[in-house]
Order: C-alpha cells, then structure tokens, then sequence
C-alpha cells in the first residue's frame, strides 16, 4: 500500500526530501520562475515589477503601501523595484499632497500601453502547465487557502540551545 503521507512516528521518511511540502512548493516556484522569466523579458520587466504592473493595470493609482499589502512586500523591497519602474518610464511616483509620508505610484501612458503586450504571459502559462482552467482555479484556490492558513499560524519557537548539534 502507498501512502500519501509518512507516519509521524517514521523519522526516517519524515526527513525525506521528496517528502517535505516546503521543498515541493519551492521546486515548482523555480520551475514557474523558469517559464516566466522568457516572457516577461519580452516585456522588460522582471517577476516582481510584473506583479506590480498586474496590481496597478486592475486597481490604477496605489500607495506604496497598499502595494505592498497585496503583494506582501516591505517598502524597501517595493521603492527600488519602483525606482526602476519609474526609470523605465512605465510608473510615475509622488508623494500624497495631503500625507507626504506616503508615495503614490501611477501608471504612464507606456505603462498603460504595456498591458496589451501583458496579456500573452497568462494564456502561454495557463498552456505551459497543460491543466485545464478548472485545475488552474482550483489549484490557485488551494494555494491561496494554504497560504491564508499558514499566515494565521504562529510561528513555532526556536529549538532550544542545549538541544542543538555543532555542525
């Protein structure tokens, strides 16, 4: 019989690489990285400026914060990448009138433009993984409901000191 799950009391199959979560999520996340990076070099953007011109083409003007909410990324990740956005000449950024600690960020009329280009990437990835669009939904669904789940978690706490091995 195989099982879809090591026992927990089975140390020797708990350790087992193809059998950690965290190493299948990080593989395909590689493995989707690969895909990607062809396509949206066609674009001149990198993953992360995708993900911030897929935010801004839905939802228009953002701050940098609320940017970094949806994306879950800190402000010192967000400004360089927004920097280079703006650079490129698809973002405009400046600062609220009404708060000037926070920064709006707005798309150029070539950041606008930019989105006919983008809609290729999601139909080549959706062919790319050979699944039909009710697996892509559920899987997406599954993922988010993972990562939600994950997020409420606490965070467990640091092995004790004396319980260490020296490497």
């Amino acid at each position: 019989m195989i099982r879809s799950t090591p026992p927990a009391n089975d140390t020797q199959a708990l350790l087992q690489l193809d059998n950690q979560l965290c190493f299948a999520l990080y593989a395909t996340s590689l493995a989707m990285t690969k895909l990607y990076k062809p396509l949206l070099d066609r674009l001149g953007l990198t993953y992360p400026q995708y993900l911030v011109m897929l935010v801004l083409w839905e939802h228009g003007e953002q701050t940098v914060g609320e940017l970094g909410e949806r994306l879950f990324l800190d402000s010192g990740t967000l400004t360089p990448l927004l920097k280079r956005l703006q650079a490129a000449g698809l973002v405009e950024r400046q600062r609220d009138a009404r708060d000037e600690r926070r920064v709006r960020v707005q798309l150029t009329p070539q950041g606008r433009a930019l989105r006919e280009a983008a809609a290729q990437v999601p139909l080549e990835v959706a062919c790319a993984t050979q699944c039909d669009l009710s697996e892509i939904a559920d899987l997406r669904q599954r993922l988010h409901g993972l990562r939600q789940r994950l997020s409420l978690h606490p965070a467990p706490s640091p092995v004790a000191p004396s319980t260490r091995r020296a490497a």
